[in-house]
């Protein structure tokens, strides 16, 4: 295995073990639930937002290693961002999990979330990688009905 492959995988392994943003926030403005009924993962996603930037985001649930690595990755890279950012951050992420761009034009910018990209491979873990973004788009929607990967 490379050392970039053993990076990556390293960032999964303790982003699984000690997920950052891990917890219910009490004084969220927006939050939603989510769904993969393909492996069980549980997520939902709270967000306080001050005016059109997210100032806080937490998830709490229960997901593979894919799906807690993700949520918490992307609670790290959201922080202080617009929402219009945000958007832009999810199909950035969503092209590079899902192969529809060719992956180093797609790296450039995302940070720590580059550790994903090999879910690529394997199209049943993109829903577990993808989970929390959906849900994330699902609370600044204010959407009340669970999001589900089906």
């Amino acid at each position: 295995m490379s050392y970039l492959q053993d990076l990556y995988q390293e960032i999964i392994l303790d982003h699984n073990k000690r997920p950052r943003n891990c917890g219910k926030l009490d004084c969220a403005t927006c939050q939603a639930n989510g769904y993969n009924p393909l492996c069980g993962d549980k997520i939902t996603i709270y967000l306080r937002l001050e005016g059109d930037r997210v100032q806080e985001c937490t998830f709490e649930g229960n997901g593979c290693a894919i799906s807690t690595a993700s949520a918490s990755l992307m609670t790290e890279i959201i922080k202080g961002k617009t929402i219009d950012e945000v958007k832009e951050l999810f199909e950035r992420f969503h092209d590079l999990v899902t192969g529809q761009e060719e992956l180093d034009e797609l790296k450039a910018g995302l940070g720590k979330l580059q550790a994903l990209a090999g879910v690529r491979e394997f199209p049943m873990r993109v829903k577990c990688a993808t989970l929390a973004w959906h849900t994330l788009n699902a609370a600044l929607r204010s959407e009340e009905t669970p999001v589900s990967t089906e």
